[in-house]
């Protein structure tokens, strides 16, 4: 699985951060930061409501 971002959707509101922060995070310059592009199976549930609950729909998952 692959985690992309549509940075020209994102509204960086960190929700995804709050819910799996092990591969998201929203810095301090205010930006969204992927910390794991390729999160593996153990992290697959948590990213899924990452995606399910980001307010502007700009997280999607591809598979590899």
């Amino acid at each position: 699985m692959k985690v992309v971002v549509d940075f020209d959707v994102c509204a960086s509101n960190a929700v995804c951060m709050g819910i799996a922060p092990q591969v998201f995070e929203v810095r301090d310059d205010g930006y969204l930061y992927v910390l794991d592009e390729h999160p593996g199976p153990e992290l697959a549930d948590v990213v899924r409501t990452a995606v399910t609950n980001c307010p502007t729909g700009a997280i999607s998952l591809e598979d590899e």
